[in-house]
């Protein structure tokens, strides 16, 4: 599924949480999170940290994939197999 806002990245988030029988207060606790994070980002909101937003995939146990047509050579370069310098992914 690709997230093209805010908006479906909560969306994504509250059905996951309600699927798992999770009340918004019980994810936060699960989390680690505080109870009104996992009410900003049901809503949208647009500047949730990411640590946040981890934190709530983790225990909902979805899964985040990275992609772009640098991405292969971003994997090179951060396993050191590539000749592409590094000072570009600091």
């Amino acid at each position: 599924m690709r997230a093209n806002s805010s908006e479906t990245v909560g969306d994504v988030v509250r059905y996951h949480r309600r699927r798992a029988g999770l009340s918004q207060h019980a994810l936060a606790e699960l989390a680690g999170i505080g109870k009104t994070s996992v009410f900003d980002v049901e809503r949208g909101k647009q500047t949730t940290r990411l640590t946040t937003l981890m934190a709530m995939f983790r225990v909902l146990n979805i899964d985040v994939e990275l992609d772009g047509p640098l991405m292969a050579e971003c994997r090179s370069a951060l396993e050191g197999e590539s000749g592409t310098d590094m000072d570009v992914l600091r």
